[in-house]
C-alpha cells in the first residue's frame, strides 16, 4: 500500500515537473520568437516620415538583406515544438518573408523596378486619393513634393542594372509614353495629382483651402511634371534603346534558377518544377474548354469555337455604351454580392469598399479591374473598373471580375486580415502572398455558382473564360520563361482559347514578360483551395459547414498553402 503510494506521487511529481518544463520551454519558445518579431518590426533603414515615398539605394538594399539573413539565422534557433498554432504560423510566415527578401537582393530585383502596367513611376499614380482632412492634405503634400528624389533615386538604380544587363525586354514598351505623357502639361490644374484638392472638405476654412491649393500648384509644377519630363527623357533616349531582346528571363545570366526561386515564392512552396506548372495549365485549359463547349451547345450557337469567341468580341450586345453603365453594372453585381454574403461568411469586414474607374493616367496599360486597398484608417477599399476602350471590357466577365476584386475576393479577404485581433502580430496583417490572396479571389469566382450571380449563359461562358485565362497563365508564363516561347505564340494561344479582347490579350501578355512568375500564382492558388474544400466535404459528408470552412481558410489571415493545408486536415479531423 506504502509502495502503491509512492509510486502514485513520484508519478505525480514527474509528470508535474514534466509539465512544468514544457510551459517553460513553450513559454522560452514564444519569447524568442515574439522578440524577433519584434526585431524585424522595429527595424528601420531610415525615417519614414522623412521620406514619405522611402528611400531606394543599393546601400540600403543590401543592408535589409543582411539584416534579414541575420534574423533567419536567430529563428533557426527557436524550438517550433514550443509554439501555439498561431505562433508556428507567425514563425513560418516570418521566415517565409525574410527568405524572400535574401533572394530579392540576391537576384539584383532592386534593379529592375519597372513593369509592363506598374512600377516606380506607375505607383505614383496610387498615391492619388481623397482628402479627407487637414492631415491627409499635409501628407499628400509631402509626397508630391518627394517626387524628384523618389525618380532621382530610382534612375541611378535602373542604370546599374542596365550596366549589368538587367532590364526588361524590349518589346513590351510599346505604348509607354502613355505612361508618363499624361502628367506632362503647362495647366497643373487638369494633372491627376491635382484631383484630390479639387473637393477640400468643406470643414477647411477659406485661408486654410487657398493655402492647400497654392501649395499644390506649386507642388506639382515645380517637382512633379519636371520629374516625369525627367523620366520621359530617361526611357526615350537611355533606357528603352538599351533594353534586352531576349523575351524570356531564363535567357539571361543566372536567370533560370531566378525563375525557378519566383515559381517557389508565388506558389509559397518548393513543390513544383516549370514543367509541373506547364502541364498542369495544359490539363486545366483542356477541362475549361469542354466545359465552355456545353455552354455553346446551350444557347444554340451554330458555328465554331472560335466563330462563338469572335462572336462575343464583336458583338454589341455584350458591351457598354458609356463608362458610367460600365460603372452602374458593376456596382449592381456588387450589391447582390454583398446580400449574399451572411449565408457563407460567419464573419465579415466592418471596412466598406467603393467602385470607381482606373484612373485615366494609367487606364491604357492597365487590366480589366483590380483593388485597391485603404491607405490609412479613414480610407474605404476600392474595386477599380477600366472605363478605357469599351469595346475591350465585356460586360458577361463583369460578375467574376466584381465577385475576385470586390467581395468576396480580395476586399473581403484583405479587410478580415488587416481586422484581426491583437493575437496577431502586425506584420501578418500588412502580408500579402499571391497564392493565397489571387487564389482565394480565383476561388470566389467559382464560389459565384452558389452566391447566384451568374444569371445568364453568357456570364456563366465568362467564368469560365476567366477561369481559362488564369488556366492559360500556367501555361504561357512557363512557356515565356522556360520553354523559349515567342510573344506571338503567348498572344495566340490566349485569343485561341480564351474570349479576352485582343487588347486585354497584348497588356496581359507583356505583364506575364514583365513579372516572371507572378501570373502563376491565381491558378496553382486556387486549385489548392478547391481541392481542400472538397477532401473537407467528402470526409465531413453531412459536418461540412461552408461558413466555418471558409473561417479556416480566412481567420488566421494570409498564409502559405502548406500551413492552409495544414488548418484543413486539422479542421477535417476535429469534425470527422
Amino acid at each position: 500500500m506504502h509502495k502503491g503510494i509512492f509510486s502514485s506521487v513520484t508519478v505525480f511529481l514527474i509528470v508535474v515537473l514534466t509539465m512544468g518544463r514544457m510551459g517553460l520551454a513553450q513559454e522560452s519558445s514564444a519569447k524568442q520568437l515574439e522578440a524577433v518579431i519584434d526585431e524585424v518590426s522595429t527595424f528601420k533603414l531610415y525615417d519614414y516620415l522623412d521620406y514619405p515615398l522611402g528611400r531606394h539605394q543599393a546601400e540600403l538594399e543590401k543592408k535589409h538583406a543582411d539584416f534579414a539573413l541575420s534574423q533567419l539565422k536567430v529563428l533557426e534557433q527557436i524550438a517550433i515544438s514550443g509554439l501555439t498554432e498561431t505562433e508556428q504560423i507567425s514563425y513560418e510566415l516570418l521566415r517565409f518573408r525574410l527568405q524572400n527578401r535574401v533572394d530579392e537582393y540576391k537576384y539584383e530585383m532592386h534593379l529592375n523596378p519597372i513593369q509592363a502596367d506598374q512600377g516606380f513611376h506607375l505607383n505614383l499614380n496610387y498615391s492619388i486619393k481623397p482628402i479627407l482632412s487637414y492631415e491627409d492634405a499635409k501628407r499628400y503634400l509631402n509626397l508630391l513634393n518627394a517626387v524628384p528624389e523618389f525618380v532621382r533615386e530610382h534612375l541611378v538604380l535602373i542604370r546599374e542594372g542596365i550596366k549589368k544587363g538587367i532590364s526588361q525586354p524590349q518589346v513590351i514598351f510599346k505604348g509607354y509614353e502613355s505612361t508618363y505623357d499624361v502628367h506632362i502639361m503647362d495647366d497643373v490644374t487638369q494633372s491627376a495629382f491635382f484631383e484630390p484638392f479639387k473637393s477640400l472638405p468643406a470643414t477647411f476654412s477659406k485661408a486654410q483651402s487657398d493655402s492647400i491649393l497654392t501649395a499644390a500648384q506649386l507642388a506639382i509644377q515645380k517637382n512633379v511634371v519636371p520629374s516625369f519630363k525627367t523620366i520621359k527623357k530617361f526611357f526615350e533616349t537611355e533606357y528603352i534603346p538599351k533594353t534586352r531582346t531576349a523575351l524570356g528571363v531564363s535567357e539571361t545570366q543566372n536567370g533560370r534558377a531566378f525563375y525557378q526561386n519566383r515559381i517557389n515564392y508565388y506558389t509559397t512552396t518548393t513543390e513544383y518544377t516549370a514543367d509541373d506548372i506547364h502541364n498542369i495549365g495544359l490539363a486545366e485549359v483542356a477541362r475549361i474548354k469542354s466545359e465552355m463547349k456545353k455552354i455553346i451547345k446551350k444557347v444554340s450557337f451554330e458555328g465554331s469555337f472560335d466563330d462563338f469567341l469572335t462572336f462575343l468580341r464583336t458583338d454589341e450586345q455584350f458591351y457598354a455604351k458609356t463608362g458610367k453603365e460600365l460603372l452602374m453594372n458593376a456596382r449592381d453585381i456588387a450589391k447582390r454580392i454583398d446580400a449574399e454574403l451572411p449565408k457563407f461568411f460567419n464573419t465579415l469586414p466592418r471596412r466598406p469598399y467603393g467602385v470607381i474607374k482606373v484612373p485615366d493616367a494609367i487606364a491604357p496599360k492597365y487590366t480589366g479591374g483590380r483593388y485597391s486597398g485603404p491607405s490609412s484608417d479613414t480610407q474605404p477599399g476600392f474595386y477599380l473598373v477600366n472605363t478605357y476602350k469599351l469595346n475591350s471590357r465585356p460586360l458577361y466577365t463583369l460578375p467574376s471580375l466584381t465577385a475576385h476584386e470586390a467581395v468576396p475576393g480580395h476586399h473581403l479577404q484583405g479587410s478580415l486580415n488587416r481586422e484581426l485581433g491583437d493575437s496577431i502580430p502586425k506584420f501578418r496583417k500588412n502580408t500579402y502572398l499571391s497564392a493565397y490572396g489571387e487564389g482565394w479571389a480565383l476561388y470566389t469566382e467559382f464560389l459565384g455558382n452558389e452566391l447566384g450571380i451568374y444569371t445568364t449563359p453568357y456570364e456563366e461562358f465568362g467564368k469560365y473564360t476567366y477561369e481559362m485565362w488564369r488556366a492559360c497563365r500556367l501555361v504561357v508564363d512557363t512557356g515565356i520563361h522556360s520553354k523559349g516561347w515567342t510573344r506571338d505564340e503567348v498572344v495566340s494561344f490566349m485569343l485561341e482559347n480564351t474570349a479576352l479582347s485582343e487588347h486585354e490579350v497584348n497588356t496581359e501578355t507583356d505583364r506575364y514578360i514583365a513579372w516572371p512568375g507572378q501570373a502563376i500564382s491565381y491558378k496553382m492558388g486556387e486549385i489548392k483551395i478547391r481541392e481542400l474544400r472538397k477532401r473537407a466535404e467528402v470526409e465531413l459528408g453531412q459536418n461540412f459547414n461552408i461558413r466555418d470552412f471558409h473561417d479556416i481558410v480566412l481567420e488566421e489571415g494570409t498564409v502559405t498553402l502548406p500551413i492552409l493545408e495544414k488548418r484543413v486536415t486539422a479542421y477535417i479531423k476535429r469534425n470527422k
